[in-house]
């Protein structure tokens, strides 16, 4: 069972979810979050710190990598923020904060085929989760190159 943790921006605007693959970490593991409108407030780190088009996500690498070596046996070295988020063990839920919003309304119109023209509906679903897919990668998502 994979936890499952809500953080809100430093900002207050924005909030995301994030999963936390295999209960390896703890929720505490991320001490912040900055969306596009407050991360120009900042100064990355990449010692601490996953950028994300425009979003930053601020970890306890000392909390990271005592969790991670005990349950993973790496070594310290290993365990990065890059390699926190990358590998899913504190990463976002979705593709990018609030993509399930997103995905209902580019698809509502597509779910309608379903009742009309059951077949085109699966040719339309599955072209727009390809074309889905690409315009993410061009965008820059993380997840979204390793998909």
């Amino acid at each position: 069972m994979c936890q499952e943790v809500r953080k809100t921006c430093k900002c207050g605007q924005n909030s995301a979810q994030f999963h936390l693959r295999d209960n390896v970490l703890s929720k505490e593991v991320i001490v912040d979050l900055y969306c596009p409108n407050c991360s120009d407030q900042i100064e990355p780190d990449p010692a601490t710190m996953v950028m994300d088009n425009g979003w930053v996500i601020v970890y306890d690498m000392d909390l990271a990598r005592f969790m991670t070596m005990g349950k993973l046996t790496l070594d310290a070295e290993q365990v990065q923020p890059d390699f926190l988020f990358d590998m899913g063990y504190a990463c976002w839920l979705e593709m990018y904060p609030g993509e399930k919003e997103d995905v209902l309304a580019e698809r509502a119109e597509i779910m309608q085929l379903q009742k009309t023209d059951p077949s085109r509906y699966l040719t339309e679903i599955s072209s727009w989760n390809i074309a889905r897919i690409e315009r993410l990668k061009a965008e820059g998502w993380r997840k979204a190159q390793a998909a």
